[in-house]
């Protein structure tokens, strides 16, 4: 698919203010005003977001996205927002606070199209190149090692169906002391770089690597791993498989805020995937419809789009295993026909293959699954989030030693994925069918504290607590899943996590049944 220069910059005007997300600009009467980044950021997502209430938590994945944000630090950004743009709580003139639920931009707002600029990006498919490793001090019989480590992460990547990688020749070429990105860039065409450095430790050898956004230079994600000489081969497979991990969650996220900050209404279909992707993880109503809207987009850009059919399947699949839909059958159909079109343009794709096994979860057919969850990490071995749906599959069927490995596995992978409270609830609902309820109700707790969880993960903590003989705390997480889901009842937890174990299911049931579910 060819990437798009967009034929217009976006910019809005409100009152005597206008802000300008390409030069990062916000002024007044035409002169510049003063924001902090974090500030700048938050009023652009109000104001791109003004039709509706933007929730806390919304915010602050916008203006932090990945990290722990408190109330008072949000509750400081949005003063200060005020602050620059003359308004102030007690007005609200611009900014309007919904008491415990968010904040809406309300002030009237023009938006200003004006020709792009030729500094504009085209967006399209991410592409990277990996650099040769840099060796810190001497040789010490390193030089193999420094090509042989990027040649296997190159050899990785091409795996992917995602991310253009490009070929060994041509990124071996740079072996600057210290690379010149934008020239990496241009020569290459290339937005990311994977740089490293190889170096002898006491007893061994470390690597440290940096992913690089060329566009700025900005590191957006680094990690060291050191082994001792014996374990060379083990290193080598596992800086791979964390490198993979992370840019399947760091250069998403990366392609999301590009895509925003452009502020143009002509993203392509690469573009609309990943805004999609930001949403499809929060497993709400609204930021699932508006998923929706960017997959669909994307399938209508590109007809043969695979991972755009894969994100309608995952947003059908939200719709019947949460239940925000009435009509459970059609999105549980409509889950596998979309899987099944992906299927037919790149059968391939592990995240394709991925929704094509979670969408027979939806009909009580584990087995089937589990063959479409193997492809997944067969196709991409370093694909956590296979490996986590394989463990959740395995935990239906009862078998936990199978079921905890493939959790493991995705951990290890993923630390920080989006689904990790879903990791934990697998993990937690394994104990409480081998009958060790106290560590059940420990990863049942991990797993709803965990930032993305859902009502249904809330319950599985309800269900662990009570059986660990912990009331206080079961009748706290009922009180925060029903404040999520207040229709919700034990029944929508056993059509959710139809485990083969029906006298476990029927524990599980009485439990809830007993908080008021």
């Amino acid at each position: 698919m060819p990437n798009l220069v967009y034929p217009f910059a976006m910019a809005w005007t409100f009152g005597t203010y206008r802000i300008d997300p390409e030069r990062h600009e916000l002024t007044r009467d035409g002169l510049p005003v003063r924001a902090e980044p974090q500030v700048f950021a938050a009023i652009l997502h109000l104001i791109r977001h003004r039709d509706r209430m933007v929730s806390k938590d919304e915010l602050a994945e916008a203006v932090w996205p990945g990290a722990a944000v408190s109330d008072a630090s949000i509750a400081s950004r949005i003063k200060a927002a005020r602050a620059a743009l003359g308004d102030d709580g007690g007005q609200q003139r611009m900014i309007r606070t919904l008491h415990g639920l968010g904040f809406r931009f309300v002030a009237s707002v023009t938006e200003d199209r004006s020709p792009a600029r030729s500094t504009l990006q085209p967006l399209g498919r991410p592409s990277i190149a990996v650099l040769p490793l840099r060796i810190l001090g001497g040789d010490d019989g390193l030089g193999i090692l420094a090509e042989a480590i990027p040649h296997e992460i190159i050899m990785a990547l091409s795996r992917l169906r995602w991310m253009a990688v490009t070929a060994r020749g041509s990124s071996f070429r740079f072996r600057q002391e210290v690379p010149d990105f934008d020239l990496v860039a241009s020569s290459l065409d290339v937005r990311y770089v994977l740089t490293g450095v190889l170096e002898a430790v006491s007893g061994g050898v470390a690597v440290t690597v940096e992913l690089t956004y060329c566009q700025n230079a900005v590191v957006i994600w680094a990690d060291r791993i050191a082994r001792p000489v014996d374990a060379l081969a083990e290193m080598r497979a596992e800086i791979t498989a964390r490198i993979i991990a992370a840019l399947d969650l760091h250069v998403p996220e990366n392609e999301a805020r590009r895509a925003e900050v452009t502020g143009s209404a002509a993203f392509d279909a690469w573009s609309n995937f990943h805004l999609g992707l930001r949403h499809l993880y929060r497993f709400t109503a609204i930021d699932n419809a508006i998923a929706r809207r960017h997959f669909e987009r994307a399938a209508e850009l590109d007809p043969g789009f695979a991972r755009a059919q894969a994100g309608l399947s995952f947003t059908n699949f939200i719709d019947a295993f949460l239940r925000i839909t009435p009509d459970i059958r059609a999105a549980a159909l409509a889950a596998r026909r979309h899987a099944e079109r992906g299927l037919d343009q790149d059968p391939l794709d592990p995240f394709v293959n991925f929704t094509m096994g979670r969408a027979h979860w939806l009909t009580d057919d584990a087995e089937t699954a589990r063959h479409w969850l193997s492809r997944a990490t067969e196709i991409n071995p370093n694909y956590a989030q296979g490996f986590y749906a394989s463990g959740f599959t395995a935990m239906l069927l009862g078998e936990v030693s199978a079921s905890e490995q493939a959790v493991q596995s995705a951990l290890e992978l993923s630390p920080i994925d989006p689904l990790l409270y879903g990791m934990y609830g697998v993990r937690a609902q394994n104990f409480i069918q081998t009958g060790d309820f106290a560590t059940a109700a420990h990863w049942a707790v991990k797993a709803a504290s965990a930032p993305g969880a859902h009502h249904l993960i809330a319950m599985i903590a309800v269900a662990a607590l009570d059986l660990a003989e912990e009331a206080v705390q079961a009748r706290r997480w009922a009180e925060a899943a029903r404040l999520k889901r207040p229709d919700a009842v034990a029944r929508d937890f056993s059509q959710a996590f139809p485990i083969r174990n029906l006298a476990m299911r029927q524990r599980v049931e009485a439990s809830l049944t007993r908080y008021g579910f």
